[in-house]
C-alpha cells in the first residue's frame, strides 16, 4: 500500500518543525520503476537490492548539499531497509521506526509451509505468483475502514481511498512468493545480529497485525540506545493513524532528534 504521496501529513510536520525532508518509492512502488509484466506485484529479486535505492537518494545531488545532521523516519517495510542500512554504517545521528517490519506476522503453524512452498515455487519458476490471499489489487481499495489492519482515523483511510481511485498509477497489490521468501530470511538475517548504536525511538500499534510484535520487542530490547513506545489502540501504521498519536510519534520523534544533532 505504499506510496510517497500519502505521507504528505508526515512530510509536513517535519518540515514544520524546522526539517528538511527526502524521501522515496522504493522499486516496485510507487512512481518508482515497475515489473513490465506484473505492475502491481510486489516484487525485489533480492532485498539487498533496497539498499541500492538507499544509496541513490542519499547521491542525489540536492539531499547530497544539505549540510546536516541527518536523521532517519521509517516504517514497515523502510524500517527493514533502514536497520539494514544502519548496520551497514549509514551516517544518521538517531531514527524513528514506527511499525517496523523486522518480522513478518504469520500464523506459527503456517510459517514453516510458507517458507517450504516459497522455495519450491523458485525452484519450479513459479516465484513470480502472488502470495497466498493476495493478488494485483491494493488492500485499500478493497478494504473497509471497520475492521482494517492499517489506521484507526477514518480520514485517513478515505483520504488513501480518494488517491488511489484519483491516481491508480500509485496502487500496488500483494506480494510475490519470492518477496516474502526474501523478506523472512532478510528478517531472520538481522534478527540474530547486534543493534547499531544509533539512538532510536519505536512506535508499535498495541493493535498491530502486520508484522511480528515479538521481533520488534526483541529487538528493542537489545538496543541499548533504543526505546520502545506502545500506542494503545493503535494499529499498524502510526504515522498515519488519529491525530493524537501522529502527535506523540512526531513530538517523541523531533525530541530524540533534537537531543543527538551534535552527537560526534
Amino acid at each position: 500500500t505504499e506510496y510517497i504521496e500519502k505521507y504528505g501529513r508526515v512530510v509536513r510536520r517535519l518540515t514544520e518543525r524546522g526539517l528538511s525532508v527526502a524521501v522515496l518509492d522504493w522499486r516496485g512502488q510507487g512512481l518508482s520503476t515497475r515489473n513490465a509484466v506484473a505492475p502491481h506485484l510486489g516484487h525485489v529479486e533480492d532485498f539487498r537490492h533496497y539498499q541500492h535505492d538507499v544509496t541513490a537518494l542519499l547521491a542525489h545531488p540536492e539531499l547530497a548539499a544539505l549540510p546536516g545532521p541527518r536523521h532517519m523516519v521509517a516504517h514497515s517495510m523502510g524500517a527493514c531497509i533502514g536497520l539494514r542500512s544502519l548496520m551497514r554504517g549509514l551516517q544518521v545521528k538517531a531514527a524513528a521506526f514506527s511499525g517496523p517490519m523486522w518480522g513478518i506476522r504469520l500464523n506459527p503453524v503456517a510459517r514453516p509451509s510458507a517458507i517450504v512452498i516459497g522455495r519450491l515455487a523458485r525452484a519450479a519458476g513459479q516465484a513470480h505468483r502472488y502470495a497466498p490471499t493476495t493478488g494485483p489489487t491494493s488492500y485499500v481499495t478493497v478494504a473497509s475502514f471497520e475492521g482494517n489492519m492499517l489506521t484507526t482515523d477514518r480520514e485517513m483511510f478515505e483520504m488513501m481511498k480518494r488517491q488511489l481511485a484519483a491516481h491508480p498509477d500509485l496502487a500496488l497489490g500483494g506480494p510475490s512468493l519470492h518477496w516474502l521468501t526474501e523478506a523472512m530470511a532478510e528478517t531472520r538475517v538481522l534478527r540474530a545480529l547486534p543493534s547499531p548504536k544509533v539512538p532510536c525511538v519505536t512506535a508499535l500499534g498495541a493493535a498491530e497485525r502486520v508484522v511480528n510484535m515479538d521481533a520488534v520487542r526483541d529487538r528493542m530490547a537489545r538496543w541499548p540506545n533504543g526505546r520502545l513506545d506502545l500506542y494503545e489502540g493503535a494499529e499498524h501504521e502510526i504515522i498515519v493513524e488519529r491525530p493524537e498519536h501522529l502527535n506523540r510519534f512526531f513530538a517523541g520523534a523531533v525530541e530524540l532528534f533534537e537531543a543527538h544533532r551534535n552527537d560526534r
